[in-house]
């Protein structure tokens, strides 16, 4: 076991920077997305802190879908039974389920441009409210994994997916994958047989990251993996239980006040429009489309099938670790998902290269619990993604001297190191503060990223760290440099570095 001596430097930074100026500065390019969403509670409230993260990435798309939980039919009256073993015991034969309708999300894009006048006073970077409406489409809804059309939302997929930008493009699935499915089956009849179709296809392989929550729907294992194999698939399957229903058994007990009422009742309520639209336990709001509303009554709330909670206290956001994965915080995940950040941790498929995972091979050491945990490379984050949102909840309604803001921190020695056995590594980090608050630094090794198994020690004094390494191991370090203000509600970013021993 490696062992950590991790000092906590204070220090007074009395810089004033402003957070959109350091990008223009570092001419940082966003990620490109597309959301596809089939509307229901949990995606609701990921959608509402999505479009507060708005400034961190670049929305290209939004897209109702469908999935095995929520689907229009087709207003003819058609009978459907899913291809799902757990919705076709629970359901059955149906005609359409829990469907939502479609106006919730222009509904919340509205809300959105209400607040829209006051976030741009903290970053100059969110889209308008106009910009996000125009990308808006209706995709494949009428049954779970209906494919078979040609929708609004597919044909705005497959216009993305085949545009003259070569950047990355992360498909977000927090429904079925049946919409992106159907965008892939025009392009492979338009192209399959001509002679483009190569060129079409390594382009769009290129360019296609899906990170998918679950299997919501049967067409990725039908029709995407057997006809796309070369596009990258991030599948999370177990970390997103810590910001989903089951929150209360994914998540450490020590961490749960971050996700109950007393604190969640300072981000949701008096926060503006948006986030009044917001559900959470015993809110008396019942959700649209759904067959039971066991949630906005503090009667249901207290004896739910998911626990027992109290009022206001978190319900679910199981998409969210789709969208945090896009968010630049300093952890360089979006350069390799393996290595963890505020979307938890996918490791690339020993079988299917072009596929990463969770489950076994992603776990990490829960500390509260004492074992290896499947959800704990998401959970370990929550105190500063709670604390980031509650803070940007304060940006819908407060001028810019009345809110927090993120520190600026950057790494002041290279990144990644080669160094031998026996060496002393320095590692230094530069950190300011756009309120002028004061910061506290700490330095740790990320353990079950890096496959160095020696007795290094980690010692820290305020931005600096020393790491020395016995003479008899080789692998790779992760040493991630931690800065957090102390504003009302504290903001965390920071540096990572990769030594490389051999």
């Amino acid at each position: 076991m490696t062992k950590l001596l991790s000092l906590f430097g204070l220090g007074l930074l009395l810089v004033a920077c402003s957070p959109t100026k350091e990008k223009e500065e570092n001419n940082a390019v966003k990620p490109r997305t597309i959301v596809t969403t089939d509307g229901e509670l949990d995606d609701v409230d990921s959608f509402i802190r999505m479009l507060l993260y708005a400034n961190e990435y670049q929305v290209e798309g939004l897209i109702i879908s469908s999935s095995q939980w929520h689907y229009k039919g087709d207003g003819k009256g058609t009978a459907f039974t899913s291809e799902m073993e757990t919705t076709k015991r629970i359901y059955g034969e149906r005609t359409e389920l829990r469907w939502p309708g479609e106006q919730w999300i222009y509904d919340l894009v509205d809300a959105y441009g209400e607040v829209y006048p006051n976030l741009i006073k903290h970053s100059k970077d969110y889209p308008t409210h106009q910009y996000l409406r125009d990308r808006i489409r209706i995709g494949n809804i009428d049954f779970e994994g209906e494919m078979e059309k040609d929708t609004p939302g597919s044909d705005f997929i497959k216009e993305k997916l085949l545009d003259d930008d070569d950047s990355p493009l992360y498909l977000q699935v927090w429904g079925g994958t049946n919409t992106i499915a159907r965008a892939l089956k025009s392009i492979q009849d338009q192209y399959q047989d001509t002679p483009e179709w190569k060129e079409v296809y390594d382009k769009v392989c290129h360019k296609a990251i899906i990170y998918a929550i679950l299997d919501q729907d049967a067409t990725y294992k039908k029709y995407i993996e057997p006809n796309w194999p070369d596009i990258k698939v991030y599948y999370n399957s177990n970390q997103f239980w810590s910001f989903a229903y089951f929150w209360k058994r994914a998540v450490p007990k020590e961490l749960h006040p971050y996700m109950e009422g007393e604190f969640m009742d300072e981000i949701i309520n008096n926060h503006g429009p948006l986030l009044a639209k917001y559900y959470s336990y015993g809110d008396g709001n019942p959700p649209q489309g759904e067959i039971e509303d066991i949630y906005s009554s503090m009667e249901k709330a207290k004896d739910n099938q998911w626990g027992s909670f109290g009022q206001y206290d978190f319900i679910s956001e199981g998409d969210s670790p789709a969208f945090l994965h896009l968010v630049d915080v300093g952890l360089q995940n979006l350069e390799n998902p393996a290595i963890g950040g505020w979307g938890g941790r996918l490791v690339q498929s020993a079988t299917r290269p072009s596929r990463w995972e969770d489950g076994d091979a992603a776990t990490d050491f829960n500390p509260y619990t004492d074992t290896l945990d499947k959800a704990y490379a998401q959970t370990r984050w929550i105190p500063a993604i709670q604390n980031d949102f509650a803070a940007r909840a304060d940006w819908c309604i407060s001028d810019f001297e009345n809110a927090n803001h993120s520190p600026v921190v950057k790494a002041t020695t290279p990144n990644n190191v080669s160094a031998k056995p026996g060496e002393t590594v320095t590692m230094e980090i530069s950190a300011s503060d756009p309120d002028g608050d004061q910061l506290k630094t700490s330095f740790w090794i990320y353990n079950e990223v890096g496959t160095y198994r020696g007795e290094a020690m980690l010692i820290s004094e305020g931005t600096k760290a020393t790491l020395t390494l016995p003479v008899d191991e080789t692998g790779s370090l992760h040493i991630i440099a931690e800065v957090t203000d102390n504003g009302i509600h504290p903001m965390t970013r920071y540096q990572r570095f990769v030594i490389d021993v051999k």
